[in-house]
Order: C-alpha cells, then sequence, then structure tokens
C-alpha cells in the first residue's frame, strides 16, 4: 500500500498553507466565522478534487479514443448540508465539450470508465453522497 501525506500549517485567523508535493494551497473560511478569504475553503477542494480526477481520466480515454474535441470544461455542484457537521450529501459532476462530431457514446463511456473503474475520488465518494453525471455537448 502507498502512503501518501501532506502537511498544513496554521497563518492566522483561520487561515492556513497546505504543502502538498510542494505546491502552496492557501485555505480559509468566510468572513462571518473569522476568516480573511485569503483562499478556498477546505470543503469546496473536494470539488476541486473529484473534477481534476475525472477530468484526467476523460482526456486521457477521449484522446485514446480519438475523439475530436478542442475544450473541456468540468463543473461540479455540490448540496451542503445546513446543519453541523457540514456536508455535501450529493456532487452533480457537468462535462461541457465543444469539438467538431464529437461522438457522445464515446464520451458517455469515458464517463462511465471514470466513475466506475479509475477515477478514485469519485470510488471514496459514493460511499458517503450521491454523485451524478452530466454530459453536455456545446455549439
Amino acid at each position: 500500500m502507498k502512503k501518501e501525506s501532506i502537511n498544513v500549517q496554521w497563518m492566522d485567523g483561520m487561515s492556513f498553507e497546505a504543502d502538498l508535493e510542494g505546491f502552496k494551497i492557501a485555505i480559509d473560511a468566510d468572513q462571518e466565522v473569522g476568516g480573511k478569504r485569503k483562499g478556498p475553503k477546505p470543503k469546496a477542494l473536494m470539488m476541486v478534487a473529484l473534477a481534476g480526477c475525472t477530468g484526467m481520466d476523460v482526456v486521457s480515454l477521449l484522446n485514446k479514443m480519438r475523439v475530436n474535441y478542442t475544450s473541456l470544461n468540468i463543473k461540479v455542484e455540490g448540496d451542503l448540508t445546513e446543519e453541523h457537521p457540514k456536508h455535501y450529501t450529493k456532487m452533480k459532476v457537468i462535462y461541457e465539450l465543444k469539438g467538431d462530431n464529437i461522438d457522445i457514446k464515446k464520451v458517455q463511456k469515458a464517463v462511465d470508465l471514470s466513475k466506475e473503474k479509475y477515477c478514485g475520488v469519485s470510488y471514496s465518494y459514493k460511499g458517503i453522497m450521491d454523485l451524478e453525471y452530466d454530459i453536455r455537448i456545446l455549439a
């Protein structure tokens, strides 16, 4: 089993700085709870992790399938509870693609392979929340 680790250092107020493989990411809270908006909130980074993970899978798979896309944008919408501990009950991943004659069946296959086989983030999340996926071919 491979072990990974990160380091998160408190800076001031509610802000922290994460060191991930030498990359620095500021993390902070909303102003109403003492944050100064020096970085994103930690839970929002969960959506970033999901989009990045599935995005890398989908790009790799579409390239192998020779899908002619010129743009891929991934949006993630999360439903967050009102009560503590506040957590996501659902995330919806929206893939927006542009290109000439995009084969939707190949895109669907790439998305399915990502969510069912390759993306470790979606694998981890599916046990704790609902995940939905939507593909949009844009003009």
